[in-house]
């Protein structure tokens, strides 16, 4: 039942927020996984490990589809760059069951998660524009 609750507010909280609280979102979920696969690798659970970062490196590789090149050509061209980077890091600590890929990609993404938080905040508090 608890299952159940959980899942549908997971569902109605997807379809109701903005798209920079989605993206904020994405990130949390990495950074969720980066951490767990962390863990596991320290711990000698390199399957479990393996499979919270393949979760990862699907979220990196959706931040980098959805990069609207024609809107921010520059941002998205750094973006890319970053994510070709993260993406890499993460095959390359999966291989290898090693956490210290999992530490670059924390340390590159983590301050670009905070940069997305104050620009989804202030994009918050703009009031809005008139119509008519």
């Amino acid at each position: 039942m608890l299952d159940n609750a959980v899942r549908r507010y997971k569902e109605v909280r997807a379809t109701t927020c903005t798209p920079g609280e989605l993206l904020l979102a994405l990130y949390d979920g990495l950074f969720r996984f980066l951490n767990g696969g962390k863990i596991c690798f320290d711990n000698g659970q390199a399957g479990r490990g393996r499979e919270l970062l393949s979760k990862a490196h699907a979220i990196v590789s959706e931040l980098y589809i959805a990069l609207d090149h024609q809107a921010a050509p520059e941002l998205c061209a750094q973006l890319s760059g970053l994510y070709e980077f993260c993406m890499d890091r993460l095959r390359q600590a999966s291989l290898r069951a090693d956490s210290r890929g999992i530490d670059e990609v924390t340390r590159v993404l983590a301050p670009l998660r905070e940069a997305w938080q104050v620009a989804v905040a202030e994009a918050g508090r703009r009031p809005l524009a008139a119509t008519g």
